[in-house]
């Protein structure tokens, strides 16, 4: 392993990560006058360690040849180690500027010194959630000081510019920080293919173009436009404010979730707001590649897509069913009646949305067990690879329904040859079989997860447990039961806070990253 080179793809990501939080410092200080005090004790300190921190791990690449010396090893280590500084380098703001209990809060009196570490793992667990875009949220009256017995709404009740930082740790986790290192500094990194291997949940990184940068670059300008069109569309045309217009749009194009006020996009109770956030949500669960192929003019060609079509087809029949059980059950175990045209609106809305950003335009875990289960198979099957979304994605379910096809069809015929085919090419054997690699690891990781959680909180339910690995795993964010869409995830204790953090961190990398960092050879030699 060449230290050097990971330290200089560390230390230009972290170094990325400086820029934002400078944005937000002075958006605070002068746009929403919290005053330039509280800017440069909740910013500053993450700004400065930002560059600390970045500039001496670049110091690592003494030699001449580190830039180009970024193989597969040290592409691998370096995706997966640079979420630790990323993530944490966006918690302090959380910590310092009283969204949870801190320094400040300490100092003043107000809580104890353990009540401050735990305040610290709340700011973590946020950051995660934000960077992972996963959106699952631990504002709570439990863990915010903000949130006293006369706030009704927490999240809203926060500070402005904490609640914008928020929202740009999803939008730049979406598309990954590496994807925007490989615009910014495709020439001062090498190995560029190799990053983009590592980097797997983001867009898909196969060349559009002639260079890797070229296709970095196209990718991310698909990205800010379809995030300003959406600003816009509703901000004039769903009646947003400008400040929930802006931050709704860099959680939607991320597939992240978070939203600027507990009642999330239920508050609004606007049709046109949801069938804005709709479209672009469908387009976060599009590989970015066929929105490339669209604006190229060649959407005949993205059309015959089959993983496309594959994912509309499971979506429409999801659909369908949620619509005809709401319809016929309601809500509520039966208890109150939903007239049609409001059970497939909420259908839709929420069907797009599982796998997406986990949005809620109705409260779901109310609904009847079958929709409920309907929901649960979408946040495992996910969203299209090469999107902003989450899920096994279907692509792989895809191939293993053909690998289970083939092998029944070679049990009837042994000695016919069949070679499994998507978009009207062989897939090599190799690859099927890391894909079968992944959904195996992706099953026992599950399944590790929900015995840790039940013996962690006893007093979970099952459906709670399994929703949950699922939500973590599949960065969707809402689960099922107590961690539904109107609540939080504030009640789970530490050591579970803890491993939730790390199954985020794991369904954000995809397993096949976290594998081969774990591998003793990875570590081995400097060849």
């Amino acid at each position: 392993m060449r230290w050097d080179v990971v330290g200089l793809v560390l230390g230009w990501t972290i170094r990325l990560i400086a820029l934002p939080l400078l944005v937000v410092a002075i958006y605070s200080s002068y746009l929403e006058a919290e005053g330039v005090e509280y800017a440069a004790k909740t910013y500053l300190p993450s700004f400065a360690l930002a560059l600390i921190i970045g500039q001496s791990l670049v110091s690592l690449a003494r030699n001449r040849d580190a830039a180009n010396r970024v193989r597969d090893r040290e592409a691998f280590a370096s995706v997966a180690l640079g979420w630790i500084p990323v993530v944490a380098v966006g918690a302090l703001p959380y910590w310092l500027g009283g969204m949870f209990y801190g320094p400040l809060e300490l100092m003043a009196g107000d809580a104890t010194f353990l009540e401050i570490l735990r305040g610290l793992l709340h700011s973590w667990f946020e950051s995660m959630s934000g960077f992972t875009t996963t959106g699952a949220s631990v504002i709570d009256p439990l863990t915010s000081p903000v949130c006293t017995e006369l706030v009704d709404d927490c999240i809203g009740s926060q500070n402005r510019s904490l609640i914008l930082w928020r929202s740009m740790t999803q939008w730049l986790g979406g598309m990954g920080v590496i994807m925007l290192g490989l615009l910014i500094l495709s020439r001062v990194l090498g190995g560029g293919m190799s990053l983009a291997r590592a980097e797997l949940t983001g867009p898909s990184l196969s060349r559009l173009g002639p260079t890797l940068q070229w296709t970095a670059r196209r990718l991310w300008m698909i990205y800010v436009v379809l995030t300003v069109l959406e600003m816009g569309l509703l901000h004039f045309l769903g009646g947003m404010g400008v400040f929930d217009a802006v931050n709704y749009s860099l959680t939607t194009m991320p597939s992240g979730g978070f939203g600027t006020s507990d009642g999330g996009i239920m508050g609004f109770e606007s049709a046109r707001i949801e069938v804005i956030l709709m479209v672009f949500m469908l387009l976060t669960c599009i590989n970015f590649s066929l929105l490339h192929l669209v604006l190229a003019g060649r959407s005949k060609d993205a059309l015959k897509d089959e993983e496309l079509r594959t994912y509309l087809l499971i979506l429409f029949v999801a659909w369908l069913a949620m619509a005809f059980n709401l319809y016929r059950e309601g809500t509520s175990g039966g208890t109150e009646e939903m007239a049609p045209l409001v059970a497939i609106r909420q259908a839709l809305f929420q069907a797009i949305s599982i796998s997406s950003t986990g949005y809620s335009s109705a409260d779901f875990a109310t609904w009847p067990v079958f929709s409920q289960f309907v929901l649960l198979l979408l946040m495992v099957i996910g969203a299209s690879a090469g999107s902003t979304g989450g899920g096994l994605k279907v692509l792989r379910i895809r191939i293993a329904f053909e690998l289970a096809k083939r092998e029944v069809l070679k049990i009837i015929q042994p000695r016919q040859v069949i070679a499994i085919r998507f978009n009207q090419q062989v897939i090599e054997e190799r690859k099927i079989w890391i894909v079968l690699g992944m959904l195996s690891s992706w099953m026992v990781l599950v399944m590790a997860s929900m015995l840790a959680i039940s013996f962690l909180e006893p007093s979970l339910e099952m459906t709670d447990v399994l929703s949950v690995s699922i939500s973590l795993l599949g960065n969707t964010g809402p689960a099922l039961g107590a961690f539904g869409p109107t609540g939080t995830w504030a009640t789970l204790s530490e050591p579970s806070m803890i491993i939730a953090t790390m199954l985020m961190w794991l369904g954000r990398l995809e397993l096949l990253t976290v594998l081969v960092l774990l591998h003793p050879r990875t570590w081995s030699g400097s060849k």
